[in-house]
């Protein structure tokens, strides 16, 4: 066999893959054939951030990686929601969903993905039963009872006990095992970005709601002596290239006004970047000597901070399982576990994001009410709130007596 696992991808979550099973001992090769762009102005530069909410930080901290992102990451101890549905840009409920109801900690800690890259890079370095290799991928995979043949774009051929497909939502480890998703298509496109703003961000993570979907702003450190913060701005399609392509100064405009001033006027610090908006689900997460993981297992709209956080929660399973019963990585038993326990899991949150990001494109009036009504009733309701929370950070978090 020439390695334990064999993972296919090497963004974020294929990376905190092989950081975990090397810090557990296995012998693993993650492949990708991009090389990570690990500064922050780079021609491709992913310029979105993550939010770490509690259980992902503590695998991060578990696996070694934690140490090395602590210094750069900025607490998160308030999400705070905007309904701005009314006539003119400006909020008419706001939120505040304060972690100190639930927990000692902050909900999570944000960091950019660039950033993230250059660290969990940089420390797989350091992992002597891990080998990386960026600009190599897979290109064809035959399994059988006891180990599988994963083909790489080099030529090579390398066997091993365990495929995780962590390649993204077009994966092809998935499409070569035969799996096919459930995609949903919202007619919407994602604007990325950095900002600086005259008024500090405080901690807090906004999410502001109109139409076309949520702008939301997740506090970064202060970039050039100005306080700073990543957006993500979703917009119905049309809209959103045309926002794309205008010049800064124009988009500055719109931008500040979709914020409705909440932190005044808003600078760009960052180029902009553009992707369409899906949920997607794979009908199963297990095939002969594979699991699914990260993207090629689900896809969600950017809402809530859940994306990453339920590919580690994968992650964790999946690291769990292999510790508890190394003598069974791979087979049958421990991907039928996987599975077991997590495709729950991840159709319920799938289906709750999907179900929030379509009342977040509402254009009527009777229904952006509604929504704002809603927002209102739910906040209220003390014991609602926190449960909401609680499942916002994952199954499991107890709430603070």
């Amino acid at each position: 066999m020439d390695h334990d696992i064999v993972i296919s991808g090497g963004g974020i979550a294929g990376l905190a893959a092989a950081a975990a099973f090397g810090a557990a001992g296995v012998d693993v090769l993650c492949v990708d054939p991009a090389k990570p762009v690990t500064e922050r102005d780079a021609q491709g530069a992913d310029l979105r951030s993550t939010a770490f909410l509690q259980p992902a930080q503590g695998l991060l901290d578990d696996i070694g990686l934690w140490p090395r992102l602590a210094d750069h990451a900025m607490p998160l101890q308030v999400m705070r929601i905007v309904d701005a549905g009314g006539a003119a840009p400006e909020p008419r409920v706001i939120k505040n969903f304060d972690a100190a109801d639930i927990s000692d900690k902050p909900f999570g800690w944000n960091l950019p993905n660039w950033l993230l890259r250059r660290e969990f890079a940089a420390h797989l370095e350091a992992l002597a039963n891990v080998t990386y290799r960026p600009g190599t991928a897979t290109t064809s995979l035959f399994t059988r009872d006891a180990s599988a043949r994963v083909g790489l774009s080099d030529g090579s051929r390398v066997t091993c006990r365990l495929v995780i497909a962590a390649d993204g939502r077009g994966s092809p480890m998935r499409q070569a095992a035969g799996i096919d998703v459930k995609t949903t298509r919202f007619g919407q496109k994602a604007l990325a970005f950095a900002v600086t703003h005259p008024i500090p961000h405080e901690n807090v993570s906004t999410e502001i709601h109109r139409t076309g979907g949520p702008f939301t702003l997740v506090p970064l450190p202060d970039h050039e002596g100005r306080p700073s913060s990543a957006i993500v701005w979703m917009e119905d399609g049309p809209k959103a290239q045309a926002l794309y392509e205008m010049e800064d100064e124009a988009f500055e405009a719109a931008m500040s006004e979709r914020s409705c001033m909440m932190f005044g006027p808003l600078k760009l610090a960052s180029r902009r970047t553009i992707w369409p908006i899906i949920a997607q689900e794979a009908e199963r997460l297990d095939g002969q000597r594979l699991a699914l993981m990260a993207e090629a297992a689900h896809v969600v709209p950017p809402i809530g901070a859940q994306g990453l956080n339920m590919s580690l929660a994968d992650l964790r399973v999946l690291r769990d399982l292999a510790v508890a019963r190394p003598e069974g990585l791979g087979d049958a038993k421990m991907l039928a576990d996987y599975s077991a326990a997590r495709m729950n899991d991840i159709r319920l949150r799938v289906a709750g994001i999907t179900a929030l990001n379509k009342a977040s494109q509402v254009s009527g009036t009777l229904w952006r009410d509604a929504r704002a009504m809603g927002l209102e009733a739910l906040y209220t309701l003390k014991p609602v709130r926190q449960t909401l929370m609680q499942l916002g950070l994952g199954a499991g978090r107890p709430a603070k007596p």
